[in-house]
């Protein structure tokens, strides 16, 4: 699926693009730190998970649809706030991928916010196309599962 290919590593290790793969920072970008691509204060407040990942909740910015989770490391999230476009880092290919290189299902950054603890990402974005790998609208399409609901009293 990746168009965009990027050094293997394993868990915990630093990952290093090739110059070509990585966007240059825009003009206006505020300080970063020397360690990494985000600024510094997003740096600091991300809770990553061993692999030094983060997950990140797409949703369709003018329906509030939840259409996928994908998993960003600091290169990644770097990527999606700098280019207009959202890029994953794959888990199971231990590659970036950047939706709708192969697909043609592009996400269009709208908003990229953090939450409370730091430890999830809601990425808003412009939808073309399917997000699902299946074809599907989103990846949550015709995967209810069976539960009891229950109500406010």
């Amino acid at each position: 699926m990746s168009e965009q290919q990027t050094p293997a590593r394993t868990a915990g290790s630093a990952v290093s693009p090739s110059v070509d793969s990585v966007p240059s920072p825009s003009p206006d970008s505020v300080t970063r730190t020397a360690a990494g691509p985000l600024p510094e204060d997003v740096a600091a407040a991300l809770k990553r998970d061993a692999a030094g990942l983060v997950a990140a909740v797409v949703q369709q910015y003018d329906t509030n649809e939840v259409l996928m989770l994908g998993w960003m490391d600091d290169e990644a999230l770097h990527r999606t706030m700098t280019t207009g476009r959202v890029t994953f880092y794959s888990r199971s290919r231990q590659e970036y991928w950047r939706k709708g290189d192969t697909s043609g299902h592009v996400q269009w950054v709208k908003s990229v916010a953090m939450d409370c603890d730091g430890d999830a990402l809601l990425v808003r974005v412009d939808q073309v196309g399917a997000a699902c790998h299946t074809g599907t609208r989103t990846c949550f399409d015709g995967r209810a599962l069976d539960v009891t609901t229950g109500q406010a009293d």
